[in-house]
């Protein structure tokens, strides 16, 4: 990696925590090879302390952009200028950079990185019912874009009930040929992409987000976590036989996604 200097154009990564983000070293490698001269760095910032934060980044003169992680992809909606298409849609954003003007604009990636991931893996998820568990920031993201991927059907859980059911609802106004629903519980059966959207798994003792006996034969098991690179569930998932993506696997095509939407592009 070349040296950090003055010229560097800096990014940041928000999040709270922050030990499990692999962003920065995807991303700085391939600026590197592509000899673009900035920089993301993780940084750990609380709920509680979000805006006040922002507010003193965007007082630095060499700071370009933010990456928002847990649990920050809400909330940043309300302290930038501009949110595009996708984030508006879906009601969070996961990026956001500064315009020429010194306004703030933001968007959301976890989605189409996720769908990209799966591609990757040549898992089309077009045609397949799928049982989504999490409808927060990535989740909502997640299922628009496995939508517009054309899924056959969407069964959404999440603890908070009522999350759920407005993600089941957006999901089927934006796309109406998708049987979007919400589901009384995470129940795999008939199911072939199974996929955890939730921090499950980031824990040593954290619950499976799904009974792994219960998949169908040939499911396709994914997770949005990255640290551990194999969680519990992808584990337990794969010694019954079945394909797994683990979360990493979308920050390759999301890092490409946020460096062009940077304005630093890698491909």
């Amino acid at each position: 990696m070349p040296p950090v200097d003055g010229p560097t154009r800096l990014y940041g990564e928000l999040g709270d925590p922050i030990d499990q983000v692999r962003m920065p070293g995807f991303l700085n490698a391939a600026w590197a090879r592509a000899g673009i001269d900035a920089v993301l760095v993780p940084m750990r910032v609380a709920a509680a302390d979000l805006a006040s934060a922002v507010a003193g980044l965007k007082r630095l003169g060499n700071l370009d952009g933010l990456i928002l992680t847990i649990p920050h992809k809400q909330a940043m909606l309300g302290l930038v200028d501009r949110v595009l298409p996708m984030g508006r849609r879906i009601g969070a954003i996961n990026a956001v950079r500064r315009e020429a003007d010194g306004s703030w604009t933001g968007e959301m990636f976890d989605g189409l990185g996720f769908v990209a991931g799966l591609h990757g893996l040549g898992h089309d998820p077009a045609g397949r019912r799928v049982l989504q568990v999490g409808a927060g920031g990535a989740g909502a993201a997640i299922a628009h874009a496995l939508a517009d991927a054309g899924v056959a059907g969407l069964d959404l859980y999440d603890i908070a009930r009522e999350k759920a059911e407005r993600l089941a609802a957006a999901v089927a106004a934006a796309v109406p040929g998708v049987a979007a629903r919400w589901v009384a519980e995470p129940a795999p059966e008939g199911c072939q992409l199974v996929l955890n959207a939730t921090p499950l798994g980031m824990g040593a003792a954290d619950a499976l987000p799904v009974a792994v006996d219960r998949l169908a034969p040939g499911a396709v098991c994914a997770d949005v976590v990255t640290k551990p690179i194999v969680t519990p569930f992808l584990q337990a998932a794969a010694r019954r036989g079945h394909a797994v993506m683990p979360g990493h696997v979308m920050a390759a095509p999301q890092a490409a996604l946020f460096a062009r939407f940077f304005g630093r592009a890698i491909d």
